[in-house]
């Protein structure tokens, strides 16, 4: 017989454990699948948290305490204050996986699908990335997308900060350097016409890091994948009476300067599943609520972001315009 749950999780990333966890925790009868084997394995992820988020603290790796920005060939520009963590998103995932198995959750992970898989559910939650099957059942799709490249390498001396590499020729995107130790995450990210010079890009950043004794010139792992840039969608619709909610990347939730995502996946899954208990309820206009609170957490600094990239993509690639489009200048908040 077919199979039927309350909520149908898809996707097991930050976005969906955290809402698979907060629907079980309210009494419903959850199933979450994702395809990956191992929660958060393979890591495609530069594993930077900034801002404030409660974390297991098994599942940070370094303290950042600051942010580097390098605009072409000048001396870096320094902002001081710019608190995070980088994380083990291995870990991570992982424990919120387990806190949503601790919840109630039937979590499955190693299941393939493209389309809604065939269990009738009252909510389905789509938290299954930027090309989502659960945005493109309800018509939501992520148009806006950059392309990224990442290795990971011995880093050779300590470091406690970020450093951001703005330049012309990184097209719609940028480089970074984020400390893990020992080790350092080294990726770039680029329009996806452009895709084709990731690789030459990132073995410029590293081999400039090795010149300056700052890295080593090993190797260690390498990833990559899509992030949404085109900021916020509709988060909310159904097909037939089954209410579809779409949470972290699926819902186009990373900033589209920074890429940040992660802590906007985690609040939006709580959401999520809090909204699912509301619908499940009775609450015909549960979708609305979310939506209506999505905006109001997210949708400022989004739009914000957006318009910045939207400016730097029409503009003359100089100097001015690439520190007005990133965060740690002035002129970006202006």
């Amino acid at each position: 017989m077919k199979e039927s749950a309350d909520v149908l999780v898809l996707g097991l990333g930050p976005a969906g454990a955290s809402a698979a966890a907060e629907a079980a925790r309210r009494g419903a009868k959850v199933i979450a699948l994702d395809r990956k084997q191992q929660a958060g394995v393979p890591v495609q992820c530069a594993e930077l948290l900034p801002g404030l988020l409660d974390v297991d603290a098994a599942a940070v790796r370094q303290r950042i305490g600051a942010m580097h920005t390098f605009v072409e060939d000048d001396a870096p520009d320094l902002k001081a204050d710019f608190p995070g963590r980088m994380l083990d998103r291995a870990a991570f995932d992982a424990s919120l996986v387990r806190q949503a198995l601790e919840a109630g959750a039937d979590c499955r992970l190693g299941v393939s699908f493209r389309r809604i898989p065939d269990i009738r559910a009252k909510v389905i939650i789509g938290a299954d990335g930027p090309r989502s099957v659960a945005g493109r059942a309800i018509g939501r799709a992520n148009t806006e997308l950059v392309e990224t490249r990442q290795i990971t390498v011995p880093l050779l001396e300590a470091h406690a900060a970020t450093d951001i590499f703005l330049s012309a020729g990184i097209p719609g995107g940028y480089g970074w350097l984020f400390p893990k130790g020992d080790v350092a995450n080294l990726g770039v990210g680029v329009v996806p016409e452009e895709k084709w010079q990731l690789k030459a890009i990132l073995e410029r950043l590293h081999g400039r890091g090795c010149r300056e004794g700052r890295l080593g010139k090993e190797i260690l792992a390498t990833t990559g994948g899509a992030i949404p840039v085109g900021g916020m969608l509709d988060p909310a619709g159904f097909i037939d009476e089954t209410l579809v909610l779409l949470a972290g990347d699926a819902a186009g939730l990373a900033n589209p300067v920074t890429g940040a995502g992660i802590a906007a996946a985690v609040h939006s899954g709580r959401m999520a599943g809090e909204a699912a208990l509301h619908f499940l309820s009775g609450n015909a206009d549960a979708g609305e609520g979310y939506r209506a609170e999505l905006e109001d957490l997210l949708q400022a600094s989004l739009e914000r972001a957006l318009k910045r990239r939207r400016e730097l993509l029409a503009a003359k690639p100089e100097k001015a315009a690439l520190r007005r489009g990133w965060i740690a200048y002035e002129e970006y908040w202006r």
